[in-house]
């Protein structure tokens, strides 16, 4: 399964690091855009994103804005999504094993390319624990289903 990948333009600079980073591992991925620092809006990138992980074609996504806020809010309006916004370790690691995230959103204006890249790995080498975390998924599932 590929990875998918989108920015604004903000976060178009963090984008290209962050795909030289994938090209050294060696993983797959899509890139959905922006592809240029010209002024754009966020959430047509944030739906494309969320829709090749919603249609089963990609297993998780990477968003990047100035913030990774702006993706994140957008990201969690459809339904199957659960996107973190993270810059720390401990966030990005948890946000999959506790979560289940399938989206990591991050703010080109906040993190560096180093503490990206690490934070990319965290997001994509953590497994999710399931059991007692599974049942706290299932409850966000059922709120969206409810609204």
């Amino acid at each position: 399964m590929k990875l998918v990948i989108g920015s604004d333009h903000a976060g178009f600079p963090l984008k290209e690091e962050i795909k030289k980073h994938l090209d050294e591992r060696g993983l797959e991925y899509e890139d959905v855009g922006t592809y240029d620092t010209k002024s754009c809006d966020y959430p047509v990138y944030a739906e494309k994103l969320c829709g090749k992980i919603t249609s089963g074609e990609c297993y998780r996504g990477i968003l990047c804005c100035g913030t990774g806020i702006g993706m994140s809010i957008c990201a969690n309006k459809v339904n199957g999504i659960r996107a973190a916004a993270c810059s720390d370790c401990f966030s990005a690691k948890f946000t999959r094993a506790h979560n289940d995230a399938n989206v990591l959103c991050l703010g080109a204006r906040v993190v560096g390319a180093g503490l990206a890249d690490e934070l990319v790995d965290l997001f994509i080498d953590t497994e999710f624990e399931g059991g007692r975390h599974q049942r706290r998924v299932d409850l966000i599932t059922e709120i969206e289903k409810k609204n």
